[in-house]
């Protein structure tokens, strides 16, 4: 199966202390593979305050993701956290304990990003096998296999 997900946008068990700071910390493992820029960042940030916590798509699971972004965005890109301690968004579907990360320059691109995430989170039990992950290379298994 295609590689959804690169070992270096993975990261497992990452301490962090509120909802701003989960987002910032999935942003930051595209932000250091040079696929998307701060920008991009606080773009997903101020949609959550602008939207409200419509990134929680199901019990512990949110997907950060901003508009298609040609500027701060240069390579279409996924990026996936597990939290240490889960954290609130609002949500009915709180707390979150995965945090999927979305990056694209256009819409097209976006809505093939998001199938292919869309069909890995449909498989039974993938936030619970996610979450329980201890290392990077389990997590890469549980998204890759």
């Amino acid at each position: 199966m295609e590689e959804l997900i690169q070992k270096k946008n993975i990261e497992v068990n990452i301490d962090v202390d509120n909802w701003e700071d989960a987002i910032k910390s999935v942003g930051n493992l595209l932000m250091n593979s040079k696929q998307i820029e701060d920008g991009y960042v606080n773009s997903m940030i101020n949609s959550v305050k602008e939207l409200g916590p419509y990134i929680v798509l199901s019990q512990g699971f949110a997907l950060a993701h901003a508009a298609p972004n040609t500027e701060t965005v240069h390579k279409p890109s996924l990026a996936i956290v597990t939290l240490k301690k889960p954290v609130k968004f609002g949500s009915p579907n709180d707390p979150v304990k995965v945090l999927m990360c979305l990056a694209c320059m256009d819409k097209a691109t976006h809505l093939d990003l998001l199938s292919k995430a869309a069909k890995k989170l449909m498989q039974e039990n993938f936030v619970e096998n996610a979450a329980k992950c201890k290392t990077v290379d389990e997590l890469y298994h549980v998204i890759n296999d």
